[in-house]
């Protein structure tokens, strides 16, 4: 499974060590930046990793900010990208499980690092439910 990865500044650090611990857990990975904790923009990285999702580089996608928030908003405009924000496993299970959602938004200011292996491990682990949730999916897109 590959796995594409993007962060900001304010989510640099906790990138690398999921970076590393997919690689440990025999993932793949494609990093969309950012390298550093010198302060950027996050849209960039949002795009290029929603980018990477539709062009079919990845299974799905990781963003990572300070809230989870603003990667959220700018991966949501790209067509076909359903990026949730995941604060807890229970969310991360119900975004994948209802949403079928092919990014993960990440708090980096708020959570743990275990706590982002504990939501990325619940995500991948969780199938989509189907049935009633396929037909809410369909009706995102404008």
């Amino acid at each position: 499974m590959k796995i594409i990865l993007g962060a900001d500044h304010a989510g640099f650090e906790s990138k690398k060590l999921i970076t590393e611990w997919l690689h440990k857990n025999n993932y793949e990975t494609l990093d969309c930046g950012t390298n550093s904790k010198d302060s950027v923009d996050y849209p960039d990285f949002a795009h290029h990793v929603a980018n990477g999702i539709i062009a079919n580089k990845g299974e799905f996608g990781i963003l990572i900010c300070g809230t989870g928030n603003g990667v959220a908003m700018v991966a949501n405009k790209h067509p076909n990208i359903r990026a949730g924000i995941c604060w807890n496993v229970e969310v991360a299970k119900l975004t994948k499980a209802h949403n079928n959602a092919n990014i993960i938004c990440l708090p980096a200011r708020f959570i743990s690092f275990q706590e982002m292996i504990d939501i990325i491990k619940a995500f991948i682990e969780t199938e989509f439910e189907g049935h009633r949730h396929l037909n809410r999916i369909k009706k995102i897109n404008c």
